[in-house]
């Protein structure tokens, strides 16, 4: 009996990619004829003819099933859901924008059968393409939650990747509000074999994703899986209150000695401004930490449906 792959693909405002992506990856699921395929297709409230698109290509292929949000729930909802519905013996995260060559599919396939890991992924050998400032932070992303962070997280490591059911089932047991994937992939653990590839340009349209919106996303990355930025707030308290310490020592003392008074209006302005400076990016450090508990209290869920076609309606 054939095994089973799922292939999951978050879609927003991908109108333009989705034919050409349906036609790459049903070219490659006519040479692995040796299992059964499933495509989800998880669209996250596009406001484009996305859902359009892929409720045609229900219509002419009955191995595509759909889910539609309610509104936009961002990829990390659309991951999980199409986790949740998917019903594999093996499932693939893809994106649709083909930057991540779908003919790698069939190596990472080989990887779980013929040599025994649990999870195979990519990762790019470099960000060529990508605008230089944003290249350089995502770097700078890396080296830091590495740092701080116990769940090692692989530099250029994309969404792209194969997992066994038993893996899949593990990451939905992880329940938190506040997802970041990537660190949730490396939390649960299981042997991951990395393939390395030179990234390509999207096959059409334009990506969702800004400068911003990637730092927020990294910020989520890094409140998610280290409380390093809480001690390291400790710490600056810490440092400036021996600081002002000995500070106020050595002005006690000269005043005493010298008779010198204390001036220097502007001196102490800087230093108000910057001692004002530090509490407020501690605080901000903290309140982070508290909007995430905030947020995981209330139980809101990932997502709202809004129509769906999967393999559980062919029951």
């Amino acid at each position: 009996m054939k095994k089973k792959l799922s292939i999951i693909v978050p879609c927003y405002n991908e109108e333009e990619v989705l034919p050409y992506f349906y036609e790459q990856i049903c070219a490659i699921a006519e040479k692995m004829d040796f299992v059964d395929f499933e495509f989800i297709l998880v669209d996250d409230g596009s406001s484009d003819g996305s859902l359009n698109i892929i409720k045609e290509l229900r219509e002419k292929d009955n191995r595509i099933y759909y889910i539609t949000f309610s509104r936009n729930f961002g990829k990390e909802s659309a991951i999980l859901a199409g986790l949740e519905y998917s019903s594999g013996d093996y499932v693939t995260l893809m994106d649709a924008d083909l930057q991540d060559p779908p003919e790698y599919l069939s190596q990472m396939y080989d990887g779980i059968i013929n040599e025994g890991f649990d999870c195979v992924a990519l990762r790019r050998r470099d960000r060529k393409g990508e605008p230089v400032i944003r290249s350089f932070f995502a770097r700078c992303f890396y080296k830091f939650i590495n740092k701080i962070s116990k769940t090692e997280i692989m530099d250029g490591a994309r969404d792209f990747r194969l997992m066994t059911r038993q893996m899949v089932d593990e990451i939905l047991k992880v329940c938190e509000y506040n997802r970041f994937s990537k660190g949730i992939f490396g939390w649960v653990g299981f042997k991951t074999k990395w393939l390395t590839y030179t990234g390509a340009e999207r096959a059409a349209g334009k990506t969702s994703w800004s400068f911003w919106g990637l730092l927020i996303y990294s910020i989520e990355g890094i409140v998610a899986f280290s409380t390093a930025p809480l001690a390291i707030s400790s710490f600056m308290g810490v440092f400036f209150c021996v600081l002002s310490f000995i500070a106020m020592m050595f002005f006690f003392i000269k005043t005493l000695l010298f008779g010198d008074p204390i001036s220097g209006y502007p001196s102490t302005i800087c230093i108000l401004l910057f001692v004002s400076g530090i509490q407020l990016f501690t605080i901000g450090i903290l309140g982070q930490y508290v909007s995430k508990t905030y947020l995981e209290t209330k139980k809101r869920p990932h997502y709202i449906l809004r129509e769906k076609i999967t393999s559980d309606d062919d029951e």
